[in-house]
């Protein structure tokens, strides 16, 4: 059974143009492609889960063993925004696009906003964010008006200066920005960007906060809340999700503080969907075609990504993937539209699998729900069962230590290969095995056989589960150490199809199979014994 499934967004992470990218003035945007092009792109944990297995994704060395699933996703929804992507991870395909103003908002949004606030708005336009507090900072510190901008996505951003304008008032001017938007002028987020210092060195602050529209429908968020488990959320997820279907929130200052929070809470006992926004690739380096800040943001959170999965238990899963892309080596510095990559690692997923293209980003969102055992029905199609294998319901690192345990005192001394296996009686008795090799090699016992028959002469008739750890005598293992055919052929009279088949390769790293799958057609009496 999964317990804990960490869903993290790369935001603006693409990985090549969509179909339709030209109708989005996005024909060629490779916002991976461009960061590996700057040669300083290294990105191991990512690459070893599959993310440059991924059909079409154009750049980087294929993992020749990826540890994860690995695909692609096209968004569906009309846009290329971070609310109508995140909505359509979390279940919702949104046929229109939200408002845009390129011209800057109407009469009558402006006036009731200046009626309402009692404050005079300056700007109007669309805008850089750096840009426009350069521009218009010290005459808002001096009138005490609000700046007012948008930009190509579906926003209105309200920048003030900190000591003029107080964050708490800011945020219920946004708020009343909030109340005036809706209907036609419905806009994805209202944005409060405060901002500090003296002219011409202002900065943004991390106070920023985001107001966004109620999703119009259940996500999957709705539905796991509905069922009874966690949702938490870090970074803005709280924010575009307007607060509905969150249990937990945190704010974060910057993507390291980001997966701090993340591993923080992975420390913790929870049982549901931890979702991660990380804001910095878009927000600091793709709107600002910066290529070498991009990158480095990619390599630092590759860096902290192995920290991540050094914690995840045999009851978690990891699903990273992004909203839309940005890349920085485009003349635009808008969002572009692109594929966005799906990577799905943990000891329930079949390593190697590849997704191909999934036409929707909520066939993630309904797979992550599945997992939980929540059937969300959102717009999405869960792969649960062409993808994840029978969750666990044991310890797992406790049966894979065991076998590592029996595997330093395998006796092999002509192959120098050492081998322990451990096997788990359904009453929960653990029996270990190595193997015993011998100068006539026919009478050589292999470990998964010597656990057997120790468990058989125990009485033990049933079993739950098998772990196989093996490689070179006096080093840690090797790759994956499969049973031989003799050996899934004896387990198979004991065991079932379906029994999960742990093939170690520490007490933290593993892959999960079934007997079934490591044998499809074991041979079998037409008439079973009574043992089975």
């Amino acid at each position: 059974m999964i317990k804990r499934v960490f869903l993290i967004v790369l935001d603006s992470v693409g990985i090549g143009e969509a179909p339709d990218a030209a109708a989005y003035g996005d024909a060629g945007s490779n916002t991976l492609r461009t960061c590996w092009e700057s040669g300083q792109l290294h990105l191991p944990n990512l690459q070893k889960l599959g993310l440059y297995n991924i059909d079409g994704v154009g750049c980087g060395e294929p993992a020749s063993r990826p540890a994860g699933a690995f695909g692609r996703m096209r968004e569906a929804s009309a846009g290329k925004d971070t609310t109508i992507g995140h909505w359509e991870i979390g279940g919702i395909i949104s046929p229109r696009p939200m408002p845009t103003y390129p011209k800057g908002f109407p009469p009558e949004i402006i006036d009731a906003f200046e009626q309402r606030t009692g404050r005079r708005v300056l700007c109007n336009r669309p805008y850089s964010g750096t840009q426009v507090i350069l521009d218009y900072g010290r005459e808002q510190m001096e009138t005490g008006g609000l700046i007012v901008y948008t930009s190509a996505d579906s926003v209105f951003q309200v920048a003030a200066h900190e000591q003029v304008v107080p964050l708490e008032e800011l945020y219920r001017d946004c708020q009343i920005a909030r109340e005036l938007l809706v209907g036609e002028h419905g806009v994805g987020r209202v944005i409060a960007r405060p901002f500090v210092g003296e002219w011409p060195h202002f900065q943004r602050t991390a106070n920023r906060h985001d107001f966004s529209l109620a999703p119009p429908k259940k996500t999957i968020l709705d539905a796991l809340i509905q069922a009874g488990l966690d949702v938490w959320g870090v970074g803005k997820i709280n924010d575009i999700f307007a607060g509905r279907g969150i249990s937990r929130t945190v704010r974060t200052q910057n993507n390291d503080d980001g997966m701090d929070k993340t591993i923080a809470w992975a420390k913790e006992p929870f049982h549901g969907l931890c979702f991660v926004n990380l804001v910095d690739f878009d927000m600091l380096y793709g709107h600002r075609n910066d290529v070498a800040g991009y990158t480095q943001a990619l390599n630092q959170f590759d860096r902290r990504l192995g920290e991540l999965l050094s914690l995840l238990g045999p009851q978690d899963l990891l699903m990273i993937t992004a909203d839309h892309g940005c890349d920085p080596g485009t003349p635009s510095t808008d969002h572009s539209r692109e594929y966005v990559p799906w990577l799905i690692y943990g000891a329930a997923v079949r390593p190697g699998c590849n997704l191909g293209t999934r036409p929707t980003f909520a066939d993630m969102g309904e797979t992550a729900a599945a997992a939980l055992g929540v059937r969300a029905g959102c717009d999405g199609t869960a792969l649960d069962g062409l993808l994840l294998r029978p969750g666990l319901d044991f310890d797992g690192r406790e049966l894979a230590y065991r076998a590592l345990e029996a595997r330093e005192r395998a006796y092999a001394p002509y192959s120098r290969f050492a081998v322990g296996a451990a096997l788990l009686g359904k009453g929960g008795k653990l029996y270990a095995g190595c193997n015993l090799e011998n100068a006539s090699s026919g009478v050589t016992i292999c470990a998964e056989r010597a656990a057997l028959a120790a468990a058989v002469s125990d009485g033990e008739r049933s079993f739950a589960a098998l772990a196989v750890a093996g490689g070179p005598q006096g080093q840690p293992p090797q790759g994956d150490c499969f049973p031989c055919g003799i050996c899934r052929q004896a387990l198979s009279e004991f065991c079932s199809p379906k029994m999960p088949v742990l093939v170690v390769r520490g007490e933290d790293d593993w892959s999960n199979y079934t007997l079934e799958e490591l044998l499809p057609h074991a041979f079998r009496l037409q008439e079973e014994p009574p043992c089975v």
